[in-house]
């Protein structure tokens, strides 16, 4: 699943979640499943920020720094 895929994703939980037709149960299965996207979401953008590099004024590849 893309990142993208997964904000859709994420989106499509808090909707149902807001709808607040879901009982307890089913809220806390879309709760650990929107916990487990947002994870997932993080290790993905992590990744990318270590991927990627800036060129500097001298014309060098350098790392990205947050």
């Amino acid at each position: 699943m893309t990142l993208e895929e997964s904000f859709e994703k994420l989106q499509e939980i808090v909707d149902t979640m807001e709808g607040g037709e879901l009982g307890l149960s089913e809220s806390f299965v879309k709760y650990k499943e929107g916990i487990t996207l947002v994870n997932q979401c993080n290790e993905m953008i992590d990744k990318v920020e270590k991927e990627v590099k800036l060129i500097n004024s001298k014309g060098e590849m350098t790392e990205f720094e947050a």
